[in-house]
């Protein structure tokens, strides 16, 4: 059967995304669009970019942002240039062009207001390869040349907490619709949830005006702490919906005078927020998961797949846990996982096989934080799996015990992450070599932010006993 061709009323009925300028502007039009922020996710997953009167965008779609966007630290410093680009072009405007099937709306903006996002381009027509969505289109046209579709799906964790404007404090949990905040654990409890009933009604509004696809949202270990589970499929697409669910949820949030942080140890004697990534693969040619052979049986290839993992994950540690904050979750009295074992539906490990049918094998990545970028964190998953792939590797036996009481066998800190990152040549070549040199570049740079603070910690055991 031929494919409908789309018309310009079936773009303006769409919630998410168009082909074409002229869809574009059918679209806006139909919505009463004035304003559209052009946004582009830096390497910490933090939306840059400008905000534009429609009619300009309609005119002229481009944007120009300088290279050094991608130099920038969580704490808005800079790394020294030196040896990462050439010193006469490091402020020099890179090209930015809208990805149009990611046009949606802003549903919390005041006045009519669309959101688009922007791929970076220098200004010869070269992708510019340390952007994050680069990245990870470029692990995926890797499995695309072996004949083979990713299919992901992520599942975010966050925490509600009281509004906080004095760093000096600790977070505490946000009272609820009962009056009282949460103070015991309330996992998967459905009354927990409900004392944010409002919230998560916005949170669900929000998601359905921007196209987004929420399966499921549960209460997890920690006070006020919740999971929002995303349907499987495209790498990018979902890269995409992670990084605008994100911004949906915190502005939900803050519409109703409380915080959704994101942080990967928000709270001292609460669990740890974790981005887990469910993955597959499919041939692209048949859609069939080529980890399950014809009999319904594990493949060497799903075998290869988590060997790549447990190989090559401690090498990305420092994308998947991005920050001096993501290695508090990392120990082992937590629920994370402090190694790369294996093990079926061993939620221990730091690879979980999940119970499935053959079709829908899958390998849970369970170490990553949720403070980590999603495009550079699905790109550097998918990067170890391939890798093993590759290289025929195979995994260690799968565990049945309880993980956690083994070996830590993940960096501890940044800054040893950021060297296993630099040693690895197999994943300098996957990411990009200028990619690798950049990032930990940054990260180290925000180390030495982070050691110029002096923490409670020190003043309470060093102050006087030393």
């Amino acid at each position: 059967m031929a494919k409908k061709k789309r018309s310009y009323s079936d773009a303006a009925d769409s919630l998410r995304g168009v082909s074409t300028l002229a869809e574009a502007k059918a679209w806006m039009a139909a919505r009463g669009i004035t304003e559209i922020e052009c946004v582009v996710p830096d390497l910490a997953g933090v939306a840059r970019g400008k905000i534009m009167p429609v009619s300009k965008f309609l005119s002229g779609p481009v944007m120009n942002l300088p290279l050094s966007v991608f130099f920038q630290t969580i704490s808005g410093e800079y790394p020294p240039y030196d040896g990462l680009v050439d010193s006469v072009v490091v402020d020099s405007d890179l090209v930015m062009e809208p990805d149009l099937s990611t046009l949606t709306a802003v549903p919390w903006a005041q006045d009519p207001t669309a959101q688009v996002i922007h791929d970076a381009y220098h200004r010869d027509g070269r992708p510019v390869e340390l952007a994050p969505r680069q990245v990870l289109k470029s692990v995926v046209e890797l499995y695309a040349h072996k004949g083979w579709k990713a299919v992901v799906a992520p599942e975010i964790e966050f925490y509600l907490v009281e509004p906080n404007t004095d760093p000096d404090y600790p977070l505490k949990p946000p009272v609820g619709r009962s009056g009282r905040p949460e103070i015991g654990r309330q996992s998967y409890s459905i009354q927990a949830v409900n004392e944010f009933d409002a919230l998560f009604e916005d949170i669900y509004d929000y998601s359905e005006a921007q196209g987004l696809e929420i399966d499921t949202l549960i209460h997890e270990d920690g006070a006020a702490q919740m999971e929002i589970n995303l349907l499987h499929g495209d790498p990018l697409v979902l890269a995409d919906q992670v990084f605008l669910f994100k911004r949906t949820i915190r502005e939900a949030a803050l519409a109703h005078k409380i915080y959704a942080t994101f942080m990967a140890k928000p709270i001292a004697d609460e669990p740890g927020s974790a981005m887990h990534i469910h993955q597959s693969i499919v041939s692209a040619e048949t859609g069939k998961n080529i980890f399950s052979d014809d009999e319904g049986d594990p493949t060497p290839e799903f075998f290869s797949f988590i060997a790549g993992q447990q190989k090559y994950l401690p090498a990305v540690m420092s994308i998947l846990a991005p920050y001096v904050n993501s290695y508090r979750r990392l120990t082992r009295d937590s629920m994370a996982p402090i190694n790369i074992q294996w093990g079926y539906d061993n939620r221990t490990a730091g690879l979980r096989v999940p119970p499935s049918s053959p079709a829908a094998r899958r390998v849970e990545n369970r170490v990553p934080s949720s403070d980590a970028n999603p495009y550079l964190v699905i790109a550097a998953s998918l990067a170890a799996g391939y890798l093993g792939m590759a290289e025929g590797l195979r995994p260690t036996q799968p565990l049945e015990a309880d993980a956690k009481f083994l070996d830590f066998e993940l960096p501890r800190g940044l800054l040893e992450a950021v060297a296993a990152m630099q040693h690895c040549d197999e994943i300098a070549n996957v990411l990009g070599p200028s990619f690798v040199k950049t990032y930990s570049a940054v990260k180290q740079a925000e180390f030495e932010t982070f050691m110029r603070v002096i923490s409670p910690w020190e003043r309470e055991y060093l102050l006087l006993n030393v």
